[in-house]
């Protein structure tokens, strides 16, 4: 196997992996509020978040940043829960321009982060390379890749559940939300670092 198909892999199957899903959770409680009008918007934000996670992997990569893993392991629920709350308290509401620049700056520090919690790994994986851009590169594209499909997905969900089964979409969101709330709680309480 060719080493941009590994690090493309690796970078797919950090996204759509179901054992560790607190990426496509976070991706929900992102892009739930949106339909495929606003692919414009939806493609900003994922890949603002790549950007941000490929950061904090250069700058870990390059021992610039060395952070505590069990701090991130927290943060990274943490931000999956105010990004929740946030679609919670916006739901059904127009948004003005301020509030997405809040948003975009939001998505990519919360990417800083996720990308800190796959920092060792990716510098394990990369290790033999003399340098680790390409590889960043690969890794980045596949995690572009892996965040579209399960953006593609829950887009799909939303016009389904909006257009068949007759859900406002406020009550979606509200839904969907309040599901990643539960499903991140536990995740809070399990990393918790008191």
């Amino acid at each position: 196997m060719s080493e941009f198909m590994l690090y493309m892999k690796l970078g797919l199957g950090h996204v759509i992996d179901l054992q560790g899903y607190d990426h496509m959770l976070f991706l929900i409680s992102l892009i739930v509020t949106y339909t495929f009008d606003s692919w414009k918007k939806i493609l900003i934000l994922v890949t603002l978040f790549t950007l941000g996670h490929s950061g904090s992997l250069v700058l870990a990569g390059y021992d610039v940043i060395s952070v505590n893993s069990r701090l991130v392991e927290f943060l990274i629920p943490i931000t999956i829960l105010f990004t929740a709350i946030y679609t919670i308290f916006t739901a059904g509401k127009k948004t003005d321009k301020n509030k997405f620049g809040v948003l975009y700056g939001a998505t990519i520090f919360f990417g800083l982060i996720h990308g800190f919690a796959f920092s060792e790994g990716f510098k394990m994986a990369s290790s033999g390379t003399s340098s680790i851009i390409l590889p960043l590169l690969e890794f980045a594209l596949g995690i572009e890749i892996g965040q579209l499909i399960v953006v593609v997905v829950i887009v799909l969900s939303s016009f389904i559940a909006q257009t068949i089964f007759r859900f406002s979409k406020r009550d979606w969101v509200l839904v969907l939300s309040s599901i990643v709330i539960g499903l991140v709680i536990p995740m809070i309480i399990d990393n918790k670092i008191w």
